[in-house]
C-alpha cells in the first residue's frame, strides 16, 4: 500500500509536514555531531528490524532523506503491509554520510512508530478473521499523526473510523444532554449536515430504541453485556449498523467478534502500540 491508495484526506500534506518539524526539532540549528564526518564523505547504510513486525512508514523515511539531501538513493526490500521476520533488511540507501547520520533517528522514530502500529492492527485483524465484523480504530491518536496513524491501520488489515471532529457525527453522553435528548440531537444533525453519516453511543437498551426511532445510522453499544448485545443486534437489524466500543483489547476480541456485529471499534490499536525495535547499521 501506498499513502496515495487510500481515502485519507490530507495525508501526503499531513506527512511533508511531520517530517518538517521532527527534523527542526532533532537538527535545530545544526546536526554537531554529524561534523565530524567530512562533508563530502560517502557512506551506505541498511536497517534492519530484530523482531517481527507488520512494516509501514516508508513514505516518511523518504520524505526524511529527500529533505536532508534529495541526492540519497534508498533501496526498499518490503513494502507497506508486509510482514517481516526479525533480522529481516528492510532497506538500503546510498550517499551522503552525514545525511544519513543526521536523518537516521527521524526516520527510524517514524518507522518504528507506524510499524508498531500496522503490527498491533495486523494482530487484531487477524484475531477477527473469519467473522463479518470490521474492527475500526478511533481518534485515540498520537498528536501531530493522526492521519499516519490512520494509515499505519489500514496497513495492518483494519479500518478507520472517522478521521476527525469534521467528517462524520458521534453523538455522545455530553452532546446528547447538551442537546435536549437523542432524537433532538440526531434532527439537529440532520439540518446541519444532512449527507453526513450519523451514530450515537448509548449505554443501555432504552437509549438504543431511541437511537433507532430517531434514525441513526450507527449506533454504538458502550460498555453493553454480551446479553444484551444480542438483543440490540436483534433490535437493529435492517436498521442500523451496530459497533461495539469499550475495553475493548486483544484478550476480548474474539469474544466480541463472535456476536456478529457490524463493527468493533478499539483506541488500543493507536495508543497502546509498542514501537518496533529497529536499527540501522552504517558502512563508511
Amino acid at each position: 500500500m501506498h499513502p496515495q491508495e487510500t481515502d485519507i484526506p490530507n495525508l501526503l500534506e499531513d506527512l511533508e509536514r511531520a517530517v518538517r518539524h521532527a527534523l527542526a526539532e532533532d537538527i535545530g540549528g545544526g546536526d554537531i555531531t554529524a561534523q565530524l564526518i567530512p562533508a563530502d564523505r560517502e557512506a551506505r547504510a541498511r536497517v534492519i528490524t530484530r523482531e517481527d513486525c507488520t512494516v509501514c512508514g516508508r513514505a516518511w523515511v523518504e520524505e526524511v532523506f529527500r529533505q536532508l539531501d534529495a541526492r540519497l538513493k534508498l533501496h526498499w526490500h518490503c513494502e507497506d503491509g508486509d510482514a517481516v521476520a526479525a533480522g529481516t533488511v528492510l532497506f538500503e540507501l546510498e550517499g551522503n554520510a552525514r545525511a544519513i547520520l543526521t536523518g537516521e533517528r527521524t526516520a527510524l522514530n517514524f518507522l518504528q512508530t507506524l510499524s508498531g502500529t500496522a503490527t498491533s492492527a495486523a494482530q487484531y485483524a487477524a484475531l477477527a478473521a473469519g467473522t463479518g465484523v470490521k474492527i475500526l480504530d478511533t481518534r485515540k491518536t498520537i498528536p501531530g499523526l493522526r492521519t499516519a496513524q490512520k494509515y499505519a491501520v489500514l496497513c495492518g488489515g483494519c479500518f478507520n473510523h472517522r478521521i476527525g471532529l469534521y467528517d462524520a457525527f458521534l453523538i455522545k453522553e455530553n452532546h446528547i444532554a447538551a442537546a435536549g435528548g437523542i432524537s433532538a440531537a440526531i434532527q439537529q444533525a440532520r439540518g446541519i449536515a444532512p449527507e453526513a453519516l450519523v451514530e450515537v453511543e448509548v449505554e443501555n437498551l432504552e437509549e438504543l430504541r431511541q437511537a433507532l426511532a430517531a434514525g441513526a445510522d450507527v449506533i454504538m453499544l458502550d460498555e453493553f453485556s454480551d446479553a444484551d448485545t444480542r438483543e440490540a443486534l436483534a433490535l437493529a437489524k435492517g436498521r442500523a449498523k451496530i459497533e461495539i466500543s469499550g475495553s475493548v483489547d486483544a484478550d476480548r476480541l474474539q469474544q466480541l467478534a463472535a456476536l456478529d456485529a457490524d463493527y468493533i471499534s478499539s483506541g488500543s490499536l493507536t495508543k497502546h502500540l509498542r514501537a518496533i525495535d529497529l536499527s540501522l547499521r552504517i558502512d563508511l
